[in-house]
């Protein structure tokens, strides 16, 4: 079975760069099968590695293992390019739009962009896309790792109500802020998770399933909700309250660092973001931040947020 050949790698093009690796369909059709498929098409149906393919119809296979009667298929069998009426190329150019701003590009700026028909076009098709960036299976964080949360949202007049963890002039209850946990480790990725509530129990389940077990430091603020951890992990704890931010090796900068960035596309970008749909924008700043943001820019060959993305989709 034949490999496809590996595209070059994309950084942040120019109009007129896109334009050039991309000028058509059948371009765009075959950067996905070799970002899809680098080792040889996969049956997206039954997994088989035997499909063969249809010389008459370009971009389409056979898999003879499924039955019954085999199975045809496309390059965007299984993507969220199916079933769309939307042609690749547009998918592509929305796609490299929204990745390569470093803030993001809400629906309304996509639609007016590229004149879709309507505004529910853009919406959509920018969710499916949050959706395949979502990272669910991931190696977890070593080294010296933060974890740190931070609230989202809620109502203009209670947006300096405190921190929302509830409590005593912490802004919790009433406040309409959704939590959101993160760890990062430092000049590696982030993970970050939407959650109900900041209790000890859903911290530590987080951290179990983001940070490895022979991390050689876990760094955390004094919130009560990590005293578990201590158990699990070398901890350091910093604590804002007594007028510490850098003790060392033992500070959050690098999380709150990306809190900053998720804060500034929610509130300069999208503006408001309900409950519901916030695991795709984290997710949507998780992937940026994972493939761009903390790669060494002295070796810009490195960064593929476009390839990546594309794999994804």
């Amino acid at each position: 079975m034949a490999r496809a050949k590996q595209p070059k790698q994309i950084t942040q093009l120019t109009v007129g760069q896109f334009e050039q690796m991309f000028p058509n369909e059948e371009a765009c059709d075959a950067y996905l099968v070799a970002r899809r498929w680098p080792n040889g098409v996969i049956c997206p149906r039954c997994g088989s590695d035997r499909p063969y393919e249809l010389k008459t119809m370009k971009f389409k296979w056979e898999c003879p293992e499924c039955s019954p009667g085999g199975y045809r298929f496309s390059n965007i069998a299984g993507t969220i390019f199916e079933n769309t009426n939307v042609d690749l190329r547009r998918w592509f150019q929305v796609i490299h739009l929204l990745l390569t701003s470093k803030k993001g590009m809400s629906a309304r700026q996509i639609h007016r962009h590229f004149g879709f028909g309507s505004y529910k076009t853009a919406w959509y098709m920018c969710h499916r896309i949050r959706a395949a960036l979502v990272e669910k299976d991931f190696d977890k964080l070593g080294g010296i790792v933060e974890v740190d949360e931070t609230f989202i949202g809620g109502k203009a007049k209670n947006k300096h109500r405190g921190n929302g963890r509830g409590g005593p002039g912490r802004g919790g209850i009433g406040s309409g802020k959704t939590p959101v946990v993160g760890a990062v480790s430092r000049k590696g990725n982030v993970v970050a998770r939407v959650i109900d509530t900041v209790s000890g129990e859903l911290l530590t389940k987080f951290v179990m399933g983001a940070v490895d077990s022979k991390v050689s430091l876990l760094v955390t603020d004094e919130w009560i909700g990590y005293h578990h951890v201590k158990k699990l992990y070398p901890h350091q704890v910093i604590k804002h309250t007594q007028g510490e931010y850098v003790v060392g090796a033992v500070h959050t900068n690098t999380i709150e660092g990306f809190w900053s960035i998720l804060k500034r596309g929610v509130v300069g970008t999208y503006h408001k973001v309900s409950k519901k749909y916030l695991p795709l924008y984290v997710a949507e700043f998780e992937f940026r931040y994972n493939n761009h943001e903390n790669v060494d820019y002295n070796n810009r060959e490195n960064v593929d947020i476009f390839g990546a993305a594309i794999a994804a989709c």
